[in-house]
C-alpha cells in the first residue's frame, strides 16, 4: 500500500509506546524460558473453544478467510488449527509451490483436509509451476513428501482449479469480507492480483508468513524461505495497495516448542491427533538430528495467530520492499529504517510477542481439533 499508512489502530486498538508501537496485553511472569512450551493445567477449562466442543458449526460472526500455503509440516498445524476454529471460515485453501513442489503441494492440501474432514469442506486450488522459482530442498527437516511421509495419493478429481483463480473468484463473490492467510510463498496471490487489476481492493486483511527484517534469514544469510523462493511475487504483493500484516522470522524464532508438546497433542485415536503426531515427532527427531536443537519452531501457527489473536504481538507500521536480484541478497527484506524517511509505510510488521501465550492459544487450537474428530 504505497503511500498510505496502514491503519493498524482501527484493526487491533490498543496502547501505543513513545516509538509509536502497538502493545498488546502485559506479558504473563513465567518460570519457564521465553517461548518454550507452558502449558496450565486450565487450559482446557479457560479453553475459548470448549463450550462449542459438541458443535461442529461454524460460529455466526466467523470470519471469511482462505488459507494459501505449501504444507510443508507447519502449515499442516496451521490448517488443523484453522479448519476446526470457531472463528473462522475457511472458503478455501489454495496450494502453492515452495516446500515441496506445485503437484506434491496440492496433494499435501487434499490429503490433509480428507484426512481431517472438517465440518465445512473448503474449496481447494491447485498450485502450478512457478517461473524462476529458487531451488528448495526441506527434505531433511519436512520429508521427502513435506508431510514427514504421510504419503498422501494424487486425487483424482475431474474438477480441478488453479489456486489464483479461486482467490479471484472468492474475492470477487465476497467484497472487502475476505482476508488471505499466507503461509508459503505469494506466487498465487501475486498472479491474482496481476490477473485481474483492483483485485488487491477487495481484501479484507492480508496476514503474511514471511520475510527477516532485522534477523538472520533461515535460507540464506540474509532472507526468509518464503521471500527468497519467489521474490518478484513477494515484492509485487508488499507493493500492492492492501491492508498488510507481516509476521516474519524475528517474530516467529521467538516461540520454541519442547518435546512435551508431544503429551499435550490430542489424542491418537482422533484424526487430528493422529496426524499431529506423526508431524511433530518426525519434526523433532530432524530438528536434532540436522541442526542440533532440541525445541522446534513452528512458523505459521505463530503467523495464524497475528489474524486470530493480533493482542499477543506488538506492531510497527514499516516501509518494506524485498530484493529481487542480488546474488547474495535474493529476497532480503529490507526496511527503510531511516530517520529522514523516503519510503512509504505499506506494512505492519510484528515486532515481539507474548510467547508464552502463543503457545498456550496453539495448544487449545490443536486440542480442539482433537475434540471435534
Amino acid at each position: 500500500m504505497q503511500g498510505c499508512r496502514v491503519a493498524s489502530s482501527e484493526r487491533a486498538g490498543g496502547q501505543y509506546n513513545d516509538s509509536g508501537d502497538r502493545l498488546g496485553p502485559p506479558r504473563r511472569q513465567s518460570s519457564l524460558a521465553e517461548g518454550r512450551l507452558c502449558v496450565s493445567r486450565s487450559v482446557e477449562t479457560k479453553s475459548p473453544f470448549r463450550h462449542l466442543a459438541d458443535n461442529r458449526t461454524i460460529a455466526p460472526m466467523a470470519r471469511k478467510v482462505i488459507i494459501d500455503c505449501d504444507p510443508g509440516i507447519d502449515d499442516a498445524i496451521a490448517l488443523t488449527m484453522a479448519l476446526f476454529d470457531p472463528r473462522l471460515e475457511v472458503l478455501a485453501v489454495t496450494a502453492t509451490a515452495g516446500t515441496v513442489d506445485a503437484d506434491q503441494a496440492t496433494t499435501n492440501v487434499q490429503g490433509l483436509i480428507q484426512q481431517l474432514d472438517p465440518p465445512k469442506y473448503p474449496r481447494i486450488g491447485v498450485a502450478s509451476p512457478c517461473e524462476g522459482a529458487a531451488v528448495i530442498n526441506d527434505i531433511v527437516l519436512h520429508g521427502s513428501d513435506g508431510l514427514a511421509g504421510c504419503n498422501y495419493e494424487p486425487s483424482d478429481r475431474q474438477h480441478r482449479h488453479l489456486s489464483e483463480k479461486i482467490i479471484s473468484e472468492l474475492l470477487r463473490q465476497h467484497p472487502n469480507q475476505v482476508s488471505l492467510i499466507c503461509l508459503g510463498p505469494l506466487t498465487n496471490v501475486a498472479r491474482a492480483f496481476q490477473r485481474e487489476p483492483g483485485l488487491e481492493s477487495l481484501v479484507d486483511r492480508l496476514v503474511i508468513s514471511g520475510g527477516a527484517v532485522a534477523c538472520p534469514g533461515n535460507i540464506s544469510p540474509v532472507a526468509e524461505m518464503n521471500m527468497y523462493f519467489d521474490p518478484t511475487a513477494a515484492r509485487s504483493v508488499i507493493e500492492s495497495a492492501t491492508t498488510k500484516s507481516l509476521v516474519p522470522l524475528d517474530v516467529t524464532d521467538q516461540v520454541e516448542f519442547s518435546i512435551e508438546l508431544i503429551e499435550n497433542l490430542p489424542s491418537k485415536q482422533t484424526r487430528a491427533g493422529q496426524l499431529l503426531h506423526k508431524l511433530l515427532l518426525f519434526a523433532f527427531r530432524s530438528y536434532v538430528q540436522n541442526l542440533g536443537r532440541e525445541t522446534i519452531s513452528l512458523y505459521d501457527p505463530v503467523a495464524l495467530l497475528g489474524f486470530l489473536e493480533p493482542e499477543l504481538f506488538t506492531w510497527e507500521d514499516m516501509a518494506i520492499d524485498i530484493e529481487t536480484r542480488g546474488e547474495l541478497t535474493r529476497g532480503q527484506t529490507v526496511c527503510d529504517a531511516r530517520r529522514h524517511r523516503e519510503w512509504s509505510l505499506n506494512a505492519e510488521v510484528a515486532r515481539s510477542i507474548d510467547a508464552t501465550a502463543a503457545v498456550n492459544q496453539i495448544v487449545r487450537g490443536l486440542r480442539f481439533a482433537g475434540q471435534c474428530t
